[in-house]
């Protein structure tokens, strides 16, 4: 990749990186992150063939104006795999499908129901490798650990961490089929479909037995969601409330292995735990971009855009942004506190942070850290991490005494 961007002019006078191969996106998107928010307010990338804004102060001012930058997009690909969901809606629509989910989600039932269980599912997963002394902890920790507790708060009575996997890459890969890919395709109706079962024989349960799971919330609100508005959010649910916390679990141990310091000042310390998370989730978010559609001829930080416009915000960009966080490519517990987008911004600000805050910074990496005794990397040149859409550690190779 060279130095200088290549730069063409579009007809909407947004600028394109054409010297970038989607191979260089997936392994390392950073430095064409850092040319793009030099470059415009936002760049189409060819090798993706989309548009992207990837500066922090741009993506919120287009969280402010949904108007403007919409949610809405009929011709949606997530739409086509999961439904209409509440993620494709804005304004009272959204709003009332959310309400009827937030209860399962809000900090009081965090700690009340779902602390006690994901405690029980962390034991349970540690036991399964604890005295080995050594693993790779994407699949000896961090994926069970996310799909058996992403199961259990969505209510699922009978679908285990691996089903729970499959589905979510499924329907993440399905959304993203910009190239139409026919077994990509089946796959992501296979899991839709998968899903929808689920449901189907979880559904009788939760409605005699009304709880604090998510599928239980949306039957039994003030405004019960439809049996299509349940199929669709619940997809939605399983394509994104997995890899979130499986990656930012990783994320966080990577970050703290490679700083010693931080990691012994952060043992000392436990109230800085949920400081090291939130900078886990800035270096890198696990849930990078999602989209947006312009609904009118807008003119951003100097940049033309045509009403019908895609635009993909790059949350994973502007969470590196020179111009709000000080040397972003470093991980660092200890910079000066800022707000990050890892979980968006506005209304759509993601509805399970909650419970991801709790399972990773307090309850996962920091008991993990305590139950296995100097606790190393096995090698650095094993760590892969992979993607720029959704990206995170995909082996994690660790050591440690017992």
């Amino acid at each position: 990749m060279g130095v200088q961007a290549t730069i063409e002019e579009t007809s909407s006078a947004v600028p394109v990186i054409s010297d970038v191969t989607f191979a260089e996106l997936l392994s390392d998107p950073y430095p064409t992150f850092k040319r793009a928010r030099e470059l415009a307010a936002v760049v189409r990338i060819a090798a993706a063939n989309i548009i992207i804004a990837t500066r922090y102060e741009d993506i919120m001012a287009m969280e402010r104006d949904a108007e403007t930058f919409s949610s809405v997009n009929p011709q949606s690909l997530v739409n086509r795999v999961m439904g209409h969901t509440m993620m494709r809606k804005d304004g009272e629509a959204h709003a009332r499908e959310r309400k009827a989910v937030e209860p399962a989600l809000r900090p009081g039932a965090v700690k009340s129901c779902w602390a006690p269980k994901l405690d029980a599912i962390f034991d349970d997963v540690m036991a399964g490798f604890e005295t080995d002394g050594e693993a790779d902890l994407f699949t000896a920790l961090a994926a069970p650990m996310a799909g058996r507790a992403l199961a259990d708060v969505l209510g699922f009575l009978d679908v285990d961490w691996q089903t729970m996997a499959l589905w979510s890459q499924s329907l993440i890969d399905g959304a993203g089929n910009y190239s139409g890919d026919p077994e990509i395709s089946r796959k992501a109706a296979e899991a839709a479909r998968g899903v929808e079962d689920a449901i189907d024989r979880a559904l009788p349960y939760h409605s005699e037995n009304p709880n604090m799971s998510v599928l239980s919330s949306m039957i039994h609100a003030d405004d019960p969601h439809t049996l299509d508005q349940i199929y669709a959010n619940i997809k939605v649910a399983v394509g994104g409330g997995l890899n979130e916390p499986r990656d930012s679990i990783l994320t966080l141990v990577l970050g703290l292995l490679e700083n010693p310091d931080q990691l012994e000042r952060v043992k000392a310390d436990p109230n800085l735990w949920p400081v090291a998370f939130e900078e886990s989730v800035r270096w890198i978010s696990p849930i990078g971009m999602y989209p947006r559609r312009v609904t009118r001829d807008v003119v951003l930080s100097g940049v033309q855009l045509r009403a019908g416009d895609q635009i993909g915000l790059c949350v994973g960009a502007a969470n590196r942004d020179e111009s709000r966080f000080e040397d972003p490519d470093r991980f660092n517990v200890f910079r000066e506190k800022k707000s990050h987008l890892a979980f968006g911004a506005g209304p759509h600000f993601c509805a399970g942070t909650w419970v991801a805050r709790h399972m990773v910074g307090r309850l996962v990496v920091p008991r993990l850290f305590e139950r296995l005794k100097n606790l190393r990397l096995r090698d650095r040149t094993d760590v892969r991490i992979q993607g720029w859409v959704f990206r995170g550690p995909t082996t994690l190779p660790v050591v440690w005494d017992f």
